[in-house]
């Protein structure tokens, strides 16, 4: 009888676990977690107090250009100095695992207010896919993912852990080289041979390359959006002695992420609500790493394919295809903003 009695116990628990193992499967390169009782504004300004108050640093807040104002988004650059701590051993061509985002923006024909995150357990499986210390650092994603729950949870609204598109199996992260037939364009690269190298000095120059590169992306005038040259910094973080991480943004990168991921997005556009890829704004800033590898300085940014597949795969092939100088475009411009100052 009480061998029966247990063997219920797992079957109803079996049961009852199964859909949340399902569920939990395939992994968003993005969380929602939260929606908003509150106004864009309100929530911006609560969740930034919030932030403040928090074991996190803060390093810069960010209005996207969302086409035609049709909706309101901010960007919230971050880091972790627990997170930090745990990868401080890992190679720094990893860095970028280490930069948080959380996005505040509106959504439907109602305009409510959503807050979103990068998440960061998808981006330690693609950056530390093949470190000796990888279930360690997924591990200290999980928690540096779950304080950000925490903070927002205290925010007016409804608390939500729901994974956002595009999602994909651990698999797949540790060996992303892209998504399904657009892998070519991304020429079957991991995140390692997708870093472009821009310049490379001797190691003791370092810190002269980090000063230099900073002055010449902040020289630049910036276009609008019909145009992709010139670049905001929106944040420059010296995350370890051997690392630093610039955020970069235009009016080009951002209208041309919204409107790509918005077009296919079907039943959830309308009228009132014409760009859903709003939801992917966490995607930015794109980046520059500064890094001493090998005994050299080298400076590096991501070829925009890949990192376009990254994040929004989910506006889908034709996406890609309709667009596919994009992305040669954000990567000239960005060498060529860095070039002019040598």
């Amino acid at each position: 009888m009480k061998a029966r009695l247990w063997m219920a116990v797992i079957l109803i628990a079996a049961l009852v676990s199964a859909p949340l193992s399902l569920a939990a499967d395939k992994i968003g390169i993005f969380e929602a977690i939260l929606e908003s009782s509150k106004s864009f504004s309100e929530t911006a300004a609560a969740l930034e107090s919030a932030l403040e108050d928090s074991s996190l640093e803060l390093h810069a807040t960010h209005d996207v250009r969302v086409p035609e104002g049709a909706h309101q988004a901010r960007v919230f650059v971050l880091t972790s100095p627990a997170y930090a701590r745990a990868a401080a051993t890992e190679t720094p061509r990893t860095i970028s695992a280490q930069i948080l985002r959380i996005a505040v923006y509106t959504q439907g024909d109602e305009q409510t207010t959503f807050v979103n995150m990068a998440n960061p357990v998808a981006h330690a499986m693609v950056f530390y896919a093949n470190s000796s210390n990888y279930d360690a650092l997924v591990d200290a994603a999980r928690i540096v993912a779950a304080d950000i729950r925490q903070i927002v949870s205290a925010l007016p609204g409804k608390a939500l852990s729901e994974q956002q598109e595009p999602r994909r199996r651990e698999k797949h992260y540790r060996k992303f080289k892209g998504d399904g037939p657009a892998r070519m364009m991304a020429k079957f690269r991991n995140f390692e041979k997708s870093q472009l190298s821009v310049d490379v000095d001797t190691s003791a120059g370092f810190d002269a390359t980090v000063d230099k590169v900073a002055a010449a992306l902040t020289a630049g005038t910036v276009s609008d959006a019909s145009d992709s040259s010139g670049w905001e910094t929106l944040a420059q973080i010296r995350l370890r002695d051997d690392a630093v991480y610039i955020g970069l943004t235009n009016p080009y990168i951002e209208d041309k992420m919204i409107r790509i991921n918005s077009r296919f997005r079907g039943g959830a556009k309308s009228e009132l609500s014409p760009y859903p890829g709003v939801d992917h704004v966490s995607a930015l800033p794109t980046e520059v790493l500064i890094v001493k590898d090998d005994d050299e300085t080298k400076v590096l940014h991501y070829g925009q394919m890949w990192r376009m597949q990254l994040y929004f795969w989910d506006s889908g092939y034709r996406a890609f295809t309709a667009n596919v100088g994009v992305p040669g475009k954000i990567a000239n411009s960005i060498e060529d903003a860095i070039q002019r100052g040598n």
